[in-house]
């Protein structure tokens, strides 16, 4: 073999094996998920649930079971997951997931097909007793760049990047995710919230923990920007918004429009075309990131209130997911469940042709050869 054969065959494998490797990369990365979440535009809705697989009303931790699947038929389309409390290196979060079979709830939902989203509420870096409902005092200041607790906060930063670096499939690929912190921005419930920090305040925390997370650490995930539902106007839901180049996500929490006996459904559809309006404007994915009614007191509300809030609009209905908070017990749930008086309304709900459970979004991504 020649010189100049054997340096035409040796390029030809360094060119194959980095397409190989490029390709694992992108085989699971956030830029994927991205186009994925795009494709589903006005075709459906995907349906979520916050720690759908680790636990229900009146059971935790058993395998296969599902609220969701076991009122619908099916599981969601979106596992949602928390990360409070990481930050202190504790081994459950603070709603007492242990961080370990989280990984294993993360890591076979996304093989199950279903999209995978994180939010955090972090103990205060000034004091690790204060959670993030603590508000009587000061937090923002001192920790983002230049502040007094700067180097503690980025400590409580790396143990949430080095989780994320632990979601691995079994082929060692990453798991994408959308990541939603500092969500609820615009209420005063949260040490970060509007009462206890200014805008410009607010924005380079965001700023800073975005970039420190895939910049520095090297984390690969979508950012999701989520206000509360207190705005009627496109400049009031950007107040806090951080930049067109770090958020993928434009979505919305609500809860306040739909709590029984202060409904406001047509407030409620507003403010989803707000967020439907700005993602078209800048090519990001619109989402309704979270809402519920605790305890589901109205067993008409899936088709009645929710549904209504986007299915029926023109705007509202180009969201790409919907997603409910938890159920935890009798006491604390925000979706419906084996036996109780929603269930029917929920199944019908989740039986509309464009609401789409784990299924309908694995058989969408397969006709649009978007699977894996």
């Amino acid at each position: 073999m020649t010189r100049i054969t054997l340096f035409i065959v040796l390029g030809f494998l360094f060119f194959a094996c980095n397409s190989q490797t490029k390709n694992k990369e992108d085989f699971s990365s956030s830029s994927d998920l991205y186009k994925q979440l795009k494709a589903v535009n006005s075709n459906g809705v995907l349906f979520g649930h916050q720690d759908d697989l680790a636990y229900g009303v009146n059971w935790a931790y058993e395998a296969g079971r599902s609220d969701t699947k076991e009122t619908a038929g099916d599981y969601p389309a979106l596992f949602g997951w928390e990360l409070g409390g990481i930050e202190l290196g504790n081994q459950v979060n603070l709603d007492s997931v242990p961080f370990d079979k989280m990984r294993e709830y993360v890591i076979k939902g996304y093989e199950m097909g279903a999209v995978i989203t994180f939010s955090w509420h972090p103990f205060s870096a000034l004091d690790s007793t204060r959670s993030s409902w603590d508000t009587d005092q000061s937090v923002v200041k001192h920790i983002v760049p230049g502040g007094s607790h700067h180097d503690i906060f980025k400590q409580h930063l790396d143990k949430v990047a080095a989780f994320f670096h632990s979601l691995k499939t079994k082929d060692g690929n990453p798991v994408p995710f959308i990541f939603r912190p500092w969500h609820e921005m615009d209420g005063d419930w949260f040490w970060w919230g509007n009462s206890h920090c200014t805008s410009d305040e607010f924005k380079t925390l965001f700023r800073f923990t975005i970039e420190y997370l895939k910049d520095e650490k090297g984390v690969d995930f979508l950012t999701a920007y989520s206000p509360d539902n207190r705005f009627s106007t496109e400049e009031e839901y950007l107040t806090w918004y951080p930049g067109d180049d770090i958020v993928e996500i434009i979505g919305v929490d609500n809860y306040g429009d739909f709590r029984v006996g202060s409904e406001n459904i047509k407030a409620a559809q507003k403010k989803l075309e707000i967020v439907v309006k700005y993602a078209r404007k800048t090519d990001k994915v619109a989402a309704f990131t979270e809402t519920g009614l605790n305890r589901m007191t109205d067993d008409r509300w899936f088709t009645q209130k929710l549904g209504k809030s986007f299915l029926d609009g023109d705007f509202a209905s180009e969201i790409a997911y919907v997603m409910l908070w938890r159920n935890d017990d009798t006491t604390h749930f925000f979706s419906s469940y084996p036996g109780h008086s929603s269930a029917p309304d929920f199944k019908e709900f989740t039986g509309h042709r464009r609401i789409w459970l784990l299924n309908d979004w694995n058989r969408f991504k397969e006709q649009n050869n978007m699977t894996k």
